[in-house]
């Protein structure tokens, strides 16, 4: 019973510290940001094998150490160019409460504080993936969109390209 105790306590104050950090990423030219307390891990360029009947951002399934997860291209589900993956490209392994996928993106640049205070609810006028963000957050006189990391893994698509048990 006191391991349990002690363990909850431990994830509470985990939870703390994680609080308010987010992993700040590019795709294209704009800056994304995402909590960190949703990402595994940040990998290089893996193989990935092709899924049939998939939308094009759904890259298809790639084996982490054992794991078979979904890979969704940041790139094209913002209805961006797509580009040839380079040697700043990388995987963020981006883990809900549903599932864990992998999202490709064009670099990865830092992790910031960003204070409750500092996000505005997502503005209506964004034109594309904005179902996916959750507000915008201004730091060092610069925006960053700041995604729902539950809403974008809960995609139905990603949901039907997941492995079965």
């Amino acid at each position: 019973m006191a391991n349990i105790q002690a363990a909850e306590q431990f994830n509470a104050e985990d939870e703390d510290t994680l609080r308010g950090k987010y992993l700040i990423f590019t795709v294209g030219k704009e800056l994304y940001g995402m909590e960190i307390r949703n990402i595994t891990e940040i990998i290089g360029i893996q193989p990935i094998t092709a899924v049939p009947e998939m939308p094009e951002y759904v890259k298809g399934l790639t084996n982490l150490r054992g794991k078979v997860i979904p890979v969704m291209d940041a790139r094209l589900r913002f209805q961006k160019e797509a580009k040839e993956y380079d040697d700043r490209t990388c995987i963020i392994v981006v883990e809900s409460k549903k599932q864990t996928i992998g999202l490709i993106v064009d670099s990865v640049s830092e992790v910031l504080v960003v204070n409750d205070e500092d996000i505005s609810p997502n503005p209506e006028i964004t034109k594309t993936g904005h179902k996916y963000i959750k507000g915008i957050g201004k730091t060092g006189g610069s925006v960053k969109l700041l995604l729902d990391c539950e809403r974008l893994v809960s995609d139905d698509i990603l949901d039907e390209s997941a492995p079965t048990a």
